[in-house]
């Protein structure tokens, strides 16, 4: 499982670095002056650091056999796509209805942060 979670988190860090990089150099001009490219930002940082906290589960995997560990692995991957998802949606389409997904893929974040911190609590 590990591999697993370092190949989702090197996809989500290699895209993230791509979508900065155009949002920073072929839409800042585009967005300038809007809440757009604030938007698209959060979505890439948050996107980053879920890349590597999915790198990270996948070291641990190596050391803790937990279930909990990969449903934190999981629940991480499926709240980047639904947060940042929901928020690139918004800044690409201009439809502000999909900010009312964000907070799902934002709940399943926090949820596999407590389950990772459960997981290497060693009491599972």
């Amino acid at each position: 499982m590990n591999k697993l979670f370092f190949q989702l988190g090197g996809i989500l860090a290699c895209l993230g670095v791509v979508l900065g990089a155009f949002g920073a150099h072929a839409l800042k001009k585009l967005w300038e002056g809007t809440n757009t490219l604030e938007t698209f930002e959060t979505a890439v940082k948050y996107q980053f650091y879920h890349a590597i906290g999915l790198l990270l589960i996948g070291v641990i995997c190596k050391e803790i056999n937990s279930k909990y560990l990969v449903w934190s692995g999981n629940l991480m991957f499926a709240g980047v796509l639904i947060f940042s998802g929901a928020l690139y949606l918004i800044c690409f389409t201009g439809i502000k209805t999909f900010g009312a997904v964000a907070p799902i893929g934002g709940t399943l974040l926090v949820l596999a942060w407590a389950m990772f911190i459960y997981a290497v609590s060693g009491r599972n």
